[in-house]
């Protein structure tokens, strides 16, 4: 009986979005995923992804991959429970990956898996930059319209303050002393 053919991931379920973007971090002011979590979703061992770097460390400029600080990494190991040093989980500082690197990625690891996977990190990458120029926008919304009503409220205040005048009583005249005083 012949073999059937590895699953391509075209025939498995899609990544659902929000794993992916639940994977997104930001560290140093750049939008980055982890080597660990990059090699779970391509289902390599991530010691073959940071093989596939090293073999290509030209292809991975500092702006598309960098290796977390310790301080960065115990962040995170507190953050989303990256296995502590001596238990026996990493023995080196994680890489991390911005949305260039994991472009790279699929050019160094060779598969259709990587190729496809990396379609989806790309499209998740984008969403997320849209959602946040979104915010921005609706941010710069949000404050002309508390400009807009706090001159309003001004100026409302203004023309209470002017009916207020109208409304009262007028003043009593100054009563003028007659005599020496």
């Amino acid at each position: 009986m012949p073999e059937k053919p590895p699953l391509s991931l075209s025939c498995q379920p899609p990544l659902p979005a929000e794993l992916i973007a639940r994977r997104i971090y930001l560290i140093r002011g750049q939008k980055v995923m982890l080597a660990s979590d990059l090699a779970e979703l391509y289902e390599v061992p991530t010691s073959r992804l940071n093989e596939a770097v090293k073999r290509n460390r030209g292809r991975f400029p500092e702006d598309f991959m960098f290796q977390l600080a310790k301080e960065e990494a115990e962040s995170l190991t507190s953050q989303i429970a990256i296995s502590k040093p001596g238990r026996g989980g990493r023995r080196h500082l994680p890489y991390a990956f911005t949305e260039h690197g994991v472009a790279m990625l699929s050019s160094v690891l060779n598969s259709e898996r990587a190729v496809q996977v990396n379609i989806l990190i790309i499209r998740a990458f984008v969403k997320l930059r849209e959602a946040m120029a979104t915010h921005k926008d609706l941010a710069r919304k949000i404050e002309a319209l508390e400009r807009k009503y706090t001159d309003h409220d001004r100026e409302i205040e203004a023309i209470f303050e002017a009916i207020k005048k109208l409304l009262a009583p007028p003043p009593h005249p100054p009563k003028h002393r007659i005599g020496f005083g």
